[in-house]
């Protein structure tokens, strides 16, 4: 289960990443900071965002969104434009791609086997639990 995240630490993660995450995101993790996301085929369990308000919070929250994704670029054949926001248990991630000084708001699907991107649902980011 997820938790709320002020919208100071999604700003502090945007700064690392160098770009502004996609609205709707941004809302869905203010509100639910983790937790999961179910497509037809598969679930997600998304990374947090980095919260630092409290010894306890920043436990929760240290597989956040920036440092999942500098591990991620360790491997080869991960892109470099895209921040990883969830991963499946399978060693494939839920991406959003930047675009200039912004992320997409489309998700994307990075498999580890073939190094490839695929789109996923976009509305992964209403209402969830």
């Amino acid at each position: 289960m997820g938790f709320n995240v002020d919208e100071r630490y999604v700003c502090e993660a945007e700064s690392a990443l160098g770009a502004r995450l996609p609205a709707a995101y941004r809302a869905a993790m203010m509100a639910n900071n983790g937790g999961s996301i179910d497509t037809d085929d598969e679930e997600w369990t998304l990374f947090p965002i980095r919260d630092a308000s409290d010894r306890k919070r920043l436990a929760r929250s240290c597989n956040d969104i920036v440092t999942e994704t500098q591990c991620c670029r360790e491997w080869g054949g991960f892109p470099a434009d895209v921040v990883a926001i969830a991963e499946n248990g399978e060693g494939d991630y839920l991406v959003l791609r930047r675009e200039g000084d912004a992320f997409a708001p489309a998700p994307q699907v990075w498999r580890h086997e073939t190094r490839t991107l695929e789109d996923a649902p976009a509305d992964l980011f209403g209402p969830r639990g």
